[in-house]
């Protein structure tokens, strides 16, 4: 187990106003434990766990997740509040559905300053702590669009597919220091991901993409049919981690085992067509 037995556990979680961050601060906080979650709006996300909810052992934090100095307050603040950290999830990220061409520079660096640089701010300043105590856990979020690639999500693909590749090398690197990382992959969740709200769509289209502008309509059609339940979604994430050892990936939803299945079996083809030709660029020295 990864979790502290004897004592509440500590986690830190970003992106936790809305969808899987919010379901899995509430239930987090239901076991006991001890949750400091950031957002960009506490207020939001108090009023989203309601009076209901027992919020004596979390710690809400306003953080620009691009902002180092801001994640290392917070973090401080964190292990200065409930004397310690476990569990890191990060969370954060939102949705772009548009064409390759359609994407302007500022969202692309909107994009990758969440999803690749706001991760990398928060692993700087934890895993030395993780480290040093030899033993917690890693969380990172990403996508089944981090793993396989459609149409309209090359950007926030862009974006999980360099959290994957984050994840796997740091799951090496901590390997000898006890610190357990998980990649989540989740299929679609029945959470306000695909509203106008979390959306991002493109400032500009053109007409050469009449494919991408139905899917988007789709899209936005199906919020609230999808297929993912936040609630079970959440629950499997703290189950992982308080089991301990498992794969590096968590694969959430039938829809994302679907996508895996056809993305392995592509490149097995890949792999068949290449096997004769790709030794031919050898060094005739390495044969």
């Amino acid at each position: 187990m990864t979790s502290p037995t004897g004592r509440p556990a500590t986690w830190f979680v970003t992106g936790t106003s809305r969808g899987l961050g919010l379901e899995l601060v509430r239930q987090l906080l239901a076991r006991g434990d001890q949750v400091a979650a950031t957002t960009r709006s506490p207020e939001r996300l108090l009023a989203a766990l309601g009076d209901d909810t027992d919020t004596s052992r979390l710690l809400p934090l306003a953080v620009d997740l691009r902002d180092e100095a801001q994640v290392r307050r917070a973090v401080h603040g964190t292990t200065e509040r409930f004397g310690g950290l476990d569990t890191v999830v990060n969370n954060a990220g939102y949705g772009f559905l548009a064409a390759v061409e359609e994407t302007g520079d500022r969202e692309v660096r909107a994009m990758l300053d969440v999803q690749v640089t706001g991760v990398w701010n928060v692993l700087r300043v934890t895993l030395p702590i993780l480290r040093e105590q030899r033993g917690g856990h890693v969380v990172n979020v990403s996508s089944i669009l981090g793993l396989t690639a459609l149409p309209g999500w090359a950007l926030y693909c862009a974006g999980k597919f360099a959290l994957e590749g984050l994840s796997e090398a740091l799951e090496a690197e901590m390997a000898e220091f006890g610190v357990e990382v998980t990649l989540v992959e989740p299929g679609y969740f029945r959470t306000d991901f695909l509203t106008r709200d979390s959306l991002a769509l493109p400032a500009e289209t053109t007409d050469a993409y009449p494919a991408i502008r139905e899917m988007t309509a789709d899209h936005l059609k199906l919020q609230g049919s999808q297929s993912g339940d936040p609630v079970r979604g959440a629950a499997a994430i703290i189950g992982r981690v308080r089991e301990g050892k498992g794969p590096l990936r968590l694969l959430l939803g039938s829809d994302a085992h679907a996508y895996a299945t056809a993305k392995v079996a592509a490149l097995q083809d890949n792999l068949r067509a290449t096997a004769h030709s790709a030794p031919a660029t050898d060094h005739p020295a390495a044969a």
